[in-house]
């Protein structure tokens, strides 16, 4: 099949930036999305035109690389999949696709398609994780009683990707659904308790840093995020900020 693309390219955060065409033919529908971007990137290093930028790593919807907004939706077409998981049988022949980067202010455009998403790794860091005692006395997690209902919610809340749909996709560029994911996925657990205070005020203190938006009550988070991050975690992040701010010392 042969589609258009208008694509966002962008030399840097500071330059203005354009959407520009790019005819596309032979495009098979069992190719993904990314692939098809392969193939019009080796056409331009054939004529001698700057290749586009985009982000990606292991092409099988776990690494939340793929960051695309596709005509208006984060990952495009479909819902539960990532752009690397987006076939090409998608889209119809004639098909015009406007392909842009996520767009936030927190997320600064490095190149064209690709986002500087560091944002995220530093509010993970702010508290998202569990210190463990590594001087040899370690107990085996599996010793450790978890009621099942409390273990399948803290295992939904930690199949969060971080590849950014949510911020992309709130009207505020909000990133509550990925703090609350991995603010939820420890508080349900017991190993998370002991620091579950200083976690939830030090995560979203650093969210706020990061220039993020507040939540906007609009749910299109849920709805775009290709693992179905219940907005559910986002009550037990405001549970534990409010109980964590009226008690702390």
């Amino acid at each position: 099949m042969k589609l258009t693309l208008k694509i966002w390219r962008q030399n840097g955060a500071n330059d203005k930036g354009k959407i520009v065409d790019y005819p596309v033919s032979d495009v098979s529908e069992d190719m993904s999305f990314l692939e098809m971007l392969d193939v019009l990137n080796d056409d331009l290093v054939r004529k001698g035109e700057d290749p586009i930028a985009f982000d990606h790593d292991c092409r099988e919807g776990i690494c939340g690389m793929c960051s695309l907004f596709i005509n208006g939706e984060a990952h495009g077409p479909g819902r539960g999949i990532t752009t690397c998981q987006l076939h090409m049988r998608k889209f119809k022949d004639g098909d015009a696709s406007y392909v842009e980067p996520w767009r936030s202010a927190a997320f600064p455009v490095i190149k064209d398609l690709a986002t500087n998403r560091s944002a995220f790794d530093r509010i993970q860091a702010a508290g998202g994780f569990v210190s463990v005692n590594t001087s040899g006395n370690l107990v085996d997690g599996n010793a450790v009683p978890i009621p099942k209902d409390d273990a399948d919610k803290a295992f939904d809340a930690a199949t969060c990707i971080g590849c950014g749909a949510c911020v992309a996709t709130c009207p505020n560029g909000s990133a509550m659904l990925f703090t609350a994911a991995k603010v939820s996925q420890l508080a349900l657990l017991p190993q998370g308790r002991p620091e579950a205070k200083r976690r939830a005020l030090a995560m979203v203190e650093q969210m706020d840093k990061e220039g993020f938006g507040n939540c906007s009550n609009t749910g299109a988070c849920e709805v775009e995020c290709p693992k179905g991050i219940s907005l559910e975690h986002i009550a037990r992040l405001n549970r534990e900020y409010l109980a964590a701010t009226v008690t702390k010392e």
